[in-house]
């Protein structure tokens, strides 16, 4: 959808991008698609901050939005670390492109950098990208991440030092990063308060 061409049949997902009438244009003859382009809403943070949770209940708590788990569709091989996860991130927002097309702006719950989305040729497709970073402080962020069941693998020292350091960095670079990112603060929140949190910035940046 979109990326083959209606009139010639050529795919190209790096078509021309007409923001101010929302066409997409293809490079090969030209034809104009008529897309709508909406806002995308990324919510991450270090593990254990409450993304999975955040995303299931928004499922519930609303309808405005589509609301989407970015680990269920990991394999291995998107496990491409020297790329910034490329190929990772070029499908997920190939998936949402998709979506909006039906009118409903995509959320996309799962751990990422600002920059990592913007670096991918499918982003051409949406009029801006909104960073949502959950973040807690360093004791409730160890004490849930060795509550996981032990297959999660998450209790251990090494993993836990790389979340702690991963979750000071949004609360370091808050202010100072070039891109729209916001800080939600989970650590004495109520699930239900955080959702309340969450659908105010989504409605705050339609």
């Amino acid at each position: 959808m979109i990326s083959v061409c209606i009139n010639c049949g050529e795919y190209h997902e790096d078509k021309i991008i007409n923001m101010a009438d929302s066409l997409a244009i293809c490079p090969n003859c030209n034809y104009e698609h008529h897309i709508k382009m909406l806002p995308l809403y990324v919510i991450t943070g270090a593990s254990g901050t409450g993304k999975s949770t955040m995303c299931y209940h928004l499922m519930k708590r609303q309808t405005e939005y589509l609301a989407l788990e970015c680990d269920i569709l990991w394999r291995k091989e998107f496990n491409q670390p020297d790329n910034d996860y490329y190929d990772y991130r070029n499908m997920w927002l190939r998936v949402a492109m998709n979506v909006q097309q039906s009118d409903k702006p995509v959320i996309l719950c799962g751990t990422s950098t600002p920059s990592s989305y913007e670096k991918v040729t499918f982003v051409r497709y949406f009029s801006s990208i909104h960073y949502l970073a959950l973040v807690c402080d360093d004791e409730t962020l160890t004490a849930r991440l060795k509550a996981r069941p032990a297959f999660r693998q998450a209790g251990n020292d090494e993993f836990i030092a790389n979340m702690l350091a991963y979750n000071q960095w949004y609360k370091d670079n808050s202010d100072t990063s070039d891109f729209d990112m916001t800080l939600l603060d989970t650590s004495n929140l109520s699930v239900d308060e955080s959702i309340d949190h969450v659908l105010a910035w989504l409605r705050a940046n339609n």
